[in-house]
């Protein structure tokens, strides 16, 4: 499948599983916008090195998701570098964990803001483009926790089934127009992030970091495997797909059997 020519903004991007799919778009010959924080030269760096591996046109925005005039600028940046915005991927996403009664306030407010808000900004400013031009993918980077809970991430849980919500009311709005919304579902995926939980895990049980690795997969999935960001990426390509042109409002599912249980 060619994607050439299309034009894909993709939230969080320079790490993680933003920056593998923005990798698998770039792949398929279609223009990249990244979005994300991290160190001015490392960005410039895999911009650079994206454009020139796969020879596509690859730029970058820095707005802040937690602020909804950036995410307007991020998307109207886009169409005009680019001339179209024909993907949407929202994946941006931030983590902490507490008990609810020790939750802090403020990063209710921040997980809420940048992990579902941001998503409805995006599709806001997205989605009259794409309507114009009776075609567009709009991908949500949801999780395992837009499905399940866990303990102690009250508003990661919060905000991830929101965005399963929003998913399924966004592919309502949109069908028959050329449109579609959908979201994918990931469970433990090998990411900075995860990595860094991992970590503080094995610190505080004062055990090896691979014995922390295994004991987070086995307390979910029953296959100990973590998914790889590739695969992620590769799942938000099919869903650009003809064969994905049906679907509205789904979610995939990549969790070795977490939600199966």
């Amino acid at each position: 499948m060619s994607l050439k020519g299309k034009a894909a903004v993709v939230t969080g991007s320079t790490s993680g599983i933003g920056r593998a799919v923005a990798e698998a778009f770039a792949a398929q010959g279609c223009n990249v916008m990244l979005n994300g924080f991290g160190e001015p030269a490392a960005i410039e760096r895999l911009r650079q090195e994206m454009a020139a591996k796969h020879g596509v046109e690859v730029a970058y925005n820095g707005a802040d998701m937690s602020k909804p005039a950036q995410i307007g600028d991020l998307v109207a940046k886009t169409q005009a570098t680019f001339g179209s915005v024909d993907i949407l991927v929202n994946n941006a996403g931030i983590q902490f964990t507490a008990p609810v009664e020790e939750f802090p306030a403020e990063k209710w407010d921040a997980i809420i803001a940048i992990n579902l808000s941001a998503t409805f900004h995006a599709i806001h400013a997205a989605l009259p483009l794409m309507k114009a031009k009776k075609w567009g993918r709009i991908i949500n980077i949801a999780s395992t926790h837009g499905l399940v809970a866990s303990a102690h991430k009250v508003a990661y849980v919060a905000a991830k089934h929101g965005i399963v919500g929003l998913t399924k009311v966004v592919g309502i709005e949109c069908a028959d127009t050329g449109v579609t919304c959908n979201a994918i579902c990931p469970g433990w995926v090998l990411t900075p992030l995860v990595q860094a939980q991992i970590e503080a895990r094995a610190k505080a049980e004062n055990i090896a970091v691979e014995q922390a690795n295994r004991n987070l997969l086995a307390e979910k999935q029953p296959q100990l495997q973590f998914t790889r960001p590739e695969q992620i990426g590769a799942l938000a390509v099919f869903l650009t797909s003809d064969a994905a042109s049906n679907m509205q409002g789904a979610q995939l599912v990549s969790d070795g059997g977490w939600t199966a249980q």
